[in-house]
């Protein structure tokens, strides 16, 4: 079909899952075997099948790391992409993530390869993961390839050697240690890396190679820690191309006939700070279309920009929910949408909100506080939940699924029109109203104790919102 719409230059990576059911698949079918570019595995442990092997294609790790951005995770990834190849012929490995850049406490904080999780204040981390990141990426380029002569190291830690068949060749040891490079999965199992001598032979055209660039890693604790750093450059003219390196536990080398590796520099980052305690949008923003507001982080539907173009007053610019059915997903999601904001550790907190529902009888729409879940948990999330109803009713709830009623009835509300929702939170007691008048008041809650403001619809369904401001007492 790809073909047919004039798209022959798209390949096909599948399936994004396990090697099997689809290597097998592929070798009992011809015309899916031809279909497919490269089996892409998720999370492989470094290794392969023999299926896969035998399917002549190119194997790629399409989805690995997913590990919290500290020295462990560092090893993990120092220790996979080197792995991933000596082990399970793979010869790519995608990292999720790239960039942390989402709050810390939705599942998988920081797995990403560097930390930029506050656009309120502009901090951000360069983290190890990054430097271990350019001991393979400074020192070769997709076209290179793998020599076959790569393996493991007699006492543990391995080593691959890729060339781009011009002369350059480059070396990737590791030496990474099992409680300091397990990655969040599969399992691994237990290996050991103790202190040794590593000697190289470069032969053939290699052995004229005169000299070759030194670049190392030593994660741990400080003194000890070096991250990514150039040592002197080996001499090799009157060594017949051999070459020792003392290895060490939890180190990185890079050997290398390439100058161009730079550590790079950036300036220092903006100082952390919490997001703010008083915080307020209008969504007055004409353009870009189809963008997100600033701060929000959609858990389940999408929230854009939106341009009433009938309405000249207040209302002409909003957040607008556009899905308006529930998409394909591969986690439990939420039948509900919702997007969370602010600080986790929020528990006293004021939310009020203008909100639009657009679609009659079925519609609803909510403000939140305490929310203590997101992401594949989302479904389960607990929190205060004040909802409005297009039938005219009202609920307060627990939980974003409903099932937790802390108060409920009748209301003067309706569709299309907008209205003022307001939720204050203080202690155990939690109060709300509608347009400025109280609704209900002093609704005992216990649980949780803290979490993110949230806004969100009753199902996938057109509703808008506007003047957002939430207020954070200690």
């Amino acid at each position: 079909m790809l073909n047919y719409q004039g798209l022959q230059h798209v390949k096909i990576i599948a399936s994004d899952n396990l090697w099997e059911p689809i290597s097998a698949s592929m070798l009992l079918d011809p015309e899916l075997m031809k279909a497919i570019d490269v089996i892409g595995a998720h999370y492989p442990g470094t290794h392969t099948v023999k299926d896969a092997k035998l399917t002549k294609k190119k194997l790629w790790s399409s989805e690995d790391f997913s590990t919290l951005n500290n020295d462990v995770g560092a090893g993990c990834w120092g220790r996979i992409l080197n792995q991933n190849y000596i082990n399970g012929f793979m010869t790519s490995t995608i990292a999720w993530n790239l960039v942390a850049s989402y709050y810390e406490q939705l599942p998988y904080g920081r797995s990403g390869l560097m930390t930029a999780q506050e656009p309120w204040s502009g901090h951000y981390v360069v983290e190890a993961p990054i430097w271990i990141t350019a001991h393979t990426t400074q020192f070769t380029q997709p076209g290179w390839y793998y020599l076959k002569t790569v393996g493991h190291l007699e006492k543990g830690g391995s080593y691959v050697a890729l060339t781009d068949g011009l002369g350059n060749l480059t070396i990737i040891i590791e030496t990474m240690s099992h409680r300091h490079s397990m990655c969040i999965r599969p399992l691994l199992p237990y290996f050991n890396v103790s202190h040794q001598y590593a000697t190289f032979d470069l032969k053939g055209s290699f052995s004229e190679i005169p000299e070759m660039q030194v670049w190392y890693t030593k994660l741990g604790k400080s003194p000890e820690r070096v991250i990514f750093k150039q040592l002197d450059a080996l001499w090799l003219p009157d060594s017949g191309g051999r070459f020792t390196l003392e290895l060490r536990e939890d180190e990185l080398f890079t050997i290398t006939t390439l100058i161009t590796g730079s550590k790079g520099s950036y300036p220092l980052p903006p100082k952390s700070k919490p997001f703010p305690r008083v915080y307020k949008d209008d969504f007055n923003v004409d353009y870009p279309f189809f963008s997100e507001a600033p701060n929000f982080a959609d858990q389940t539907g999408v929230f854009e920009y939106f341009m009433n173009a009938e309405d000249p007053g207040e209302h002409r610019f909003t957040l607008r929910q556009v899905l308006n059915q529930r998409p394909i997903t591969w986690a439990a999601d939420a039948f509900n949408t919702i997007s969370i904001i602010g600080d986790y550790e929020w528990s006293n907190v004021t939310i009020k909100c203008d909100v639009y529902i657009e679609t009659l009888e079925k519609g609803g729409v909510f403000i939140a506080g305490r929310v203590n879940k997101g992401g594949i948990l989302i479904r389960s999330a607990r929190g205060v939940f004040f909802w409005i109803f297009a039938n005219g009713t009202y609920r307060v709830t627990g939980d974003l699924a409903g099932w937790v009623i802390y108060a409920a009835g009748p209301v003067e509300v309706m569709a299309q029109e907008w209205y003022t929702l307001t939720l204050t939170i203080k202690g155990h007691l939690v109060s709300g109203k509608l347009n400025g008048k109280s609704l209900w008041t002093d609704l005992h809650v216990s649980f949780p104790e803290n979490g993110w403001a949230a806004i969100g619809t009753r199902s996938f369904q057109f509703v808008q919102f506007d003047n957002f401001h939430v207020e954070a007492t200690p």
